[in-house]
């Protein structure tokens, strides 16, 4: 039986935090092969695990999230005129060399990838498994192999998986999976956040997001496998459940309400959370009614911007009136008006200064928490094939959010919006 060790990266960025944090997609492929393979898993971004617990204290808020492990590293040379601490996120190098001498060898590494920008820390797994697991074959799946595949290629690894092309991934192994198991979540000693999944992809086409190229088209699973996934979480102790779903309204009659309607039903307790956003186009008064009674705490929206041209040029995903209309049902349902937070974004080529302080205002006329999030140029996008004018987008290392919004905007400009999204968010609360 092959011998797999799932490894979740640490992180190199100026900043990362564990907002309901693992590694859906590597946890999910080991799960089609479960009782085909033996694994173990090796997750840097894990603050529960014993290694981790070992090594700094771990304290997290009432949602199971907090700050993670980091030291602070020089940065890549083109990052030598961000004003801002560049660090290395998760369990130190040691641990895992360790871990190998102690556990290895292993006959196949699978290692998840997230964020273009994130590759370094690619190479210092690679590295460390070819020198004390030499035996070892090494693929690397996810949004980085699939957007930067040819540079991926480049790292190393003997496979690069690029989207949901998965058939090279069996051939690789030798394996033949079975789709309906759930995601492999037995491999966590102490697991107490979880997320999931109720559908694959994206129907929309919004200009910067790179979920349609990754994912495809949209498709829901079915409800026996959310099911079984979710009884699974909380049998393994997650008492928050993340949905990592990038359209999980859509089509809600068929896939979020029975899914809802069951964990009601069948009495499953767990605080659910909505970090991917939520289309206010699609909450209802009945739905939210629905999504607060089986346990839904944070409500996360996506808003991107107030003003309507930037709205219809990015993709007319939602609009103002319908934020508003969404914030009325979801505290009509009783939802708390300081867990909803409407996500708008911060450095798009678009948006200027005041259109960010426009939306903010917006938002903080609601009532409701906004959360600025820093545009990354994402190649192959048509807002990331725009951002060439400004930065190389060859090298991953441009795309990253902190020096990107910095790069288009001004470190002062940046600072100062950022801010005073914070003096608005005292207002309403944490």
């Amino acid at each position: 039986m092959l011998r797999i060790l799932l490894v979740n990266p640490p992180v190199y960025d100026f900043a990362a935090y564990d907002f309901w944090l693992r590694p859906y997609g590597l946890l999910s492929i080991a799960g089609y092969l479960r009782g085909k393979a033996s694994f173990r898993l090796f997750d840097y971004m894990d603050r529960r695990s014993r290694l981790a617990r070992s090594t700094k204290a771990v304290v997290s808020d009432a949602w199971g999230r907090g700050r993670f492990i980091e030291q602070r590293i020089e940065p890549p040379a083109v990052f030598s005129g961000i004003p801002r601490r560049f660090r290395r996120f998760g369990l130190p190098r040691e641990v895992f060399r360790g871990f190998l001498a102690e556990v290895g060898p292993f006959d196949v590494v699978l290692v998840q990838t997230m964020m273009t920008y994130w590759y370094p820390a690619l190479r210092e797994v690679i590295d460390d498994v070819r020198q004390l697991s030499d035996r070892a074959r090494v693929v690397l799946g996810g949004n980085y192999a699939t957007l930067c595949g040819r540079h991926a290629e480049r790292l190393g690894a003997d496979l690069v998986v690029k989207g949901m092309e998965l058939a090279t991934l069996w051939d690789f192994l030798g394996l033949s999976p079975d789709l309906e198991q759930p995601g492999l979540w037995e491999a966590y000693e102490d697991l107490g956040v979880g997320v999931l999944k109720l559908t694959q992809g994206c129907p929309f086409a919004c200009t910067y997001c790179s979920v349609p190229m990754v994912y495809g088209r949209f498709e829901p699973r079915s409800l026996d496998r959310s099911l079984t996934e979710m009884e699974l979480l909380a049998g393994r102790g997650a008492r928050n459940v993340a949905f990592y779903d990038d359209a999980l309204l859509f089509r809600a009659q068929e896939v979020l309400v029975p899914f809802l309607e069951e964990v009601l039903r069948r009495g499953i307790r767990a605080q659910f959370h909505s970090p991917n956003a939520l289309n206010a186009r699609f909450v209802t008064g009945e739905l939210a009614q629905l999504m607060v009674r089986a346990g839904v705490k944070t409500f996360y929206l996506g808003f991107e911007c107030a003003r309507r041209q930037v709205q219809e040029a990015t993709g007319g995903k939602v609009y103002s009136e319908e934020l508003a209309e969404a914030v009325r049902h979801l505290t009509d349902a009783g939802a708390d008006r300081a867990l909803i937070t409407a996500y708008q974004i911060l450095g798009h080529p678009d948006m200027s200064a005041e259109d960010v302080e426009a939306s903010m205002q917006f938002v903080r006329e609601l009532g409701i928490r906004g959360m600025l999030a820093d545009f990354s140029p994402i190649p192959g996008t048509p807002d990331g094939r725009r951002c060439e004018q400004w930065v190389d987008m060859n090298e991953p290392l441009t795309h990253n959010k902190t020096a990107f919004t910095i790069w288009r905007m001004g470190f002062e400009t940046s600072n100062r919006l950022k801010d005073l999204q914070r003096r608005f968010n005292r207002e309403i609360g944490s």
